[in-house]
């Protein structure tokens, strides 16, 4: 049987170092620049994706025509051991954003993936799910956007109405 190339670690007995913490953080900040960079300001009008790319400062949501991947970051409490966890929602619908009035028919969530940050990572695979699989950067970015179109063409698959 193979073994995963990174396995999972015992849990943490000290509690990170600003080093660690800065290292995670910069891993969180280059995930969510591949998936939605920071806009810039400009004067003329943006054309429209059939992915809209909304960043927050822990995360951000890509949202298409029927369907959504979030992504959210959560720093470790300064009393905990942990550097934090990153989680990934899949949302069949339209997501409400922060400031934007409620949609009647909202979204409901379709699957959630939470990582971990690897401690001190042999390679570049910086994140861990909690069945062992680790990923990079280009990975992980590339499995929100593998996830996003599984769904979105879901939702295509389902004839108008349809309620599950």
């Amino acid at each position: 049987m193979d073994e995963p190339t990174n396995p999972p670690s015992a849990p943490r007995s000290a509690q990170p170092t600003a080093k660690e913490k800065n290292a995670v953080q910069r891993a969180v900040t280059a995930l969510l620049d591949e998936l939605a960079p920071e806009r810039v300001i400009r004067r003329a009008e943006r054309t429209h994706l059939s992915v809209e790319q909304h960043r927050t400062p822990s995360g951000c949501v890509l949202q298409a025509a029927a369907a959504a991947v979030s992504v959210s970051w959560f720093p470790g409490a300064a009393d905990d051991a942990a550097l934090g966890e990153l989680h990934v929602v899949v949302w069949r619908g339209v997501v409400s954003r922060r400031g934007s009035p409620r949609r009647p028919d909202g979204a409901a969530v379709v699957g959630e993936l939470v990582l971990r940050p690897v401690e001190r990572p042999a390679d570049d695979c910086v994140w861990r799910a909690a069945d062992g699989t680790t990923y990079d950067t280009a990975a992980l970015a590339a499995k929100c956007l593998g996830l996003l179109a599984a769904q979105t063409e879901a939702g295509a698959a389902r004839p108008p109405g349809a309620v599950d």
